[in-house]
């Protein structure tokens, strides 16, 4: 496993980070057995990966805190988030939050707790009136580090996190980045080297990915709607180049390598509840970059586009 920086949070985190989310959850999705997804979350861990991204609303928080206690906890970097609701809340229920995600992981502490799927309607409530609950909280220990994470589906512009990495007090990010949505590039990436802020990949794989017959129509639709040239759908699959040419043993083989080596990246997230799918992610994220050549090529075919690929994933390895 390979280890960096994650901003200036002085933590040291695998470049594989364990994703407890999205379809799968760790199994979940598929109705696994709580044993069995810890045995997931411990696959992972004995690989190396010691960063572990869990939350409220994935309902994993117990499984990653179970899997967690058969480590040092030292050993690990554990992230939650929960979502608040705008003038709803207040920041007594950021409290209440921290304090029941803390119950459900059976810690006496979080490396890194986000505000979750923060769009920039209610960004200015998270950072004023929220986030000042949350660094007492930090004070108290509870919280070693404070984050907040986009809602790339509903904010392809990125929007929310613009603003975000200019501003106090955020110190880890988490984004949507993927070959086909190459945005933070020139809007996040920047800030975020220059300012120390750590970043979490997040939607590097998704279905546009890994399901051929899917990409085919979301490429047709990009086509019809002017946003890429005919010629791409001349030579079969779009994509295909990055096989042929480019030396990955699959799509999503290149898309994990793509993310990996972008400057900016500290944590690439992959999420799966298969014990195999966890060393094929890590494998992947792992192998060296892609040919400059087909870098380029990624770069000026597709790094106009915004918000595509931004899918929930499907029941597929992602």
């Amino acid at each position: 496993m390979e280890y960096r920086p994650l901003g200036n949070t002085g933590l040291s985190v695998s470049v594989a980070g364990l994703g407890c989310g999205g379809n799968s959850r760790l199994g979940l999705g598929r109705g696994a057995s709580f044993d069995d997804c810890v045995a997931v979350v411990r696959t992972a861990v004995d690989l190396g990966v010691n960063f572990l991204d869990t939350a409220e609303a994935y309902g994993t928080e117990a499984i990653v805190g179970a899997a967690a206690r058969a480590y040092d906890r030292d050993r690990l970097v554990i992230s939650t988030k929960a979502i608040f609701r705008g003038g709803d809340d207040t920041g007594e229920t950021v409290a209440g939050k921290v304090d029941a995600a803390l119950r459900r992981l059976g810690l006496d502490h979080v490396d890194v707790f986000h505000f979750h799927a923060v769009g920039p309607a209610s960004y200015d409530h998270h950072r004023e009136v929220l986030a000042p609950d949350l660094l007492k909280l930090k004070q108290q220990g509870k919280v070693r580090h404070v984050g907040i994470t986009e809602t790339g589906p509903n904010d392809p512009e990125q929007k929310m996190l613009t603003r975000a990495v200019d501003e106090a007090p955020w110190e880890v990010i988490m984004l949507a980045y993927s070959l086909m949505n190459q945005g933070a590039r020139q809007r996040i990436f920047p800030a975020t080297r220059r300012r120390g802020i750590g970043t979490l990949l997040m939607f590097v794989v998704r279905n546009i990915f890994s399901n051929a017959a899917y990409r085919r129509d979301v490429f047709a639709k990009l086509v019809e709607q002017g946003q890429l040239d005919a010629s791409i759908l001349s030579d079969g699959d779009p994509l295909g180049f990055l096989v042929a040419e480019g030396g990955a043993q699959n799509i999503t083989d290149a898309a994990y390598r793509y993310a990996r080596h972008e400057a900016g990246a500290d944590v690439i997230l992959f999420g799966t509840g298969d014990k195999a799918h966890v060393q094929d992610n890590v494998a992947s994220i792992l192998r060296p970059a892609l040919p400059p050549p087909i870098v380029e090529r990624l770069h000026a075919t597709f790094g106009h586009l915004s918000g595509v690929g931004l899918d929930r994933p499907g029941p597929v390895k992602s």
